[in-house]
């Protein structure tokens, strides 16, 4: 390779590296709609529909890539205040024979709101046979820290993600549902083998607690994990592997301060306490995250790509077994990223705040 060569594949190498990340697939992000206002969940239908849930309480309805103009009528009423809403939407993984569709919502009850789920199903785009089939007890007035997330594993189990609500000490106790990751069946069963199921006082359903506010989450079916994603206070975001039973800290461990700078907690770490498999301070702001299954993206493959609402990317965390390795930014500055799915034919769909954009990654060949 002679001198003018090397300095050409030298300035090409760099300017791969600063536009993709050294290890990075190739990629161009095509911009499919900006006319969102605060997107948070995704979910393709069978036919090839894609449904966005907006947090005043909208679900958009797309094909082919294109807004519609359609939106699904009959939605369940929300709390549409602080960080309350519509929140996420997901699919029962038998949809294609039961047709139940899930959202996670804060739902307006008398003293105040709580997170729900309900599933439905649907009549063209109208919403039918409603029913809730998992509320947070007790119902709080604080309009923040909702969390939440739906997702299923391999066996057909439902894990919902709550927040805490601000309700700080009582993360720490099992007679209430907040700051709590919750497993149960589909149609709102408490499974008998969850953890603390026959535990006097405690609330049946939860899975993990000692969470703050935990808004992405994902099963890795290839190994049988679920990891989560959760909010700090001042520094301190989480990413975690979320295990029966165990405690993630909540607020007696972390690794933030407050948001007035004042120490919340001596410790980062404790006995009895799971630590993050990776912690971000200053801290992202993660959102919804996908892992990559697709061979659409070679590079990418059992990669967490994970939302930063406050540093306007999108994280892709690169893991070894359930261990950390490395991270890269993509996307940086786009907007707040609320969401990153992974659609049925491997394709990557990101969704943002500020600007309201739905975006696509498509592959370079």
């Amino acid at each position: 390779m002679n001198k003018k060569t090397l300095l050409l594949f030298t300035f090409f190498l760099s300017i791969t590296t600063l536009v993709f990340g050294q290890t990075s697939t190739a990629f161009t992000s095509e911009k499919l709609y900006e006319g969102f206002n605060n997107p948070w969940g995704m979910t393709w239908l069978p036919d090839g529909r894609l449904l966005v849930t907006e947090r005043a309480g909208d679900i958009l309805v797309f094909k082919n890539d294109k807004f519609t103009g359609e939106k699904l009528s009959g939605v369940p009423e929300v709390v549409n205040r602080g960080q309350g809403g519509l929140l996420d939407i997901q699919l029962d993984p038998d949809f294609k024979t039961n047709g139940w569709i899930y959202i996670a919502y804060s739902k307006p009850m008398e003293d105040g709101s709580s997170t729900a789920v309900t599933r439905f199903k649907l009549k063209g785009n109208q919403v039918v046979e409603k029913k809730d089939v998992f509320v947070a007890k007790p119902a709080l007035k604080a309009d923040y820290h909702f969390g939440s997330r739906i997702i299923f594993d391999k066996v057909g189990y439902m894990f919902v993600s709550v927040g805490e609500r601000g309700t700080q000490p009582k993360v720490q106790q099992l007679d209430n549902d907040h700051g709590k990751i919750h497993r149960i069946y589909p149609d709102g069963r408490i499974p008998t083998d969850n953890p603390f199921a026959n535990q006097a006082g405690a609330s049946p359903s939860i899975w993990t607690y000692g969470h703050r506010n935990p808004q992405g989450m994902v099963y890795d079916a290839a190994n049988d994990r679920i990891w989560a994603v959760e909010h700090g206070p001042k520094g301190g975001d989480e990413l975690n592997l979320i295990q029966k039973g165990k405690n993630y800290g909540w607020p007696k461990t972390s690794y933030g301060i407050n948001y007035d700078g004042s120490i919340l907690t001596e410790y980062k770490e404790m006995e009895g306490v799971e630590n993050p498999t990776r912690y971000w301070v200053p801290s992202i702001g993660p959102c919804g995250m996908a892992i990559v299954t697709s061979t659409k993206y070679p590079d990418w493959k059992g990669n967490l790509l994970v939302g930063a609402l406050a540093f306007r990317h999108v994280a892709r965390v690169q893991l070894e077994g359930t261990k950390y390795v490395t991270e890269e930014k993509i996307l940086q500055d786009v907007g707040r990223v609320r969401h990153v799915a992974q659609s049925p034919d491997g394709i990557i769909y990101v969704i943002t705040e500020g600007p309201g954009l739905l975006l696509k990654l498509v592959p370079k060949k």
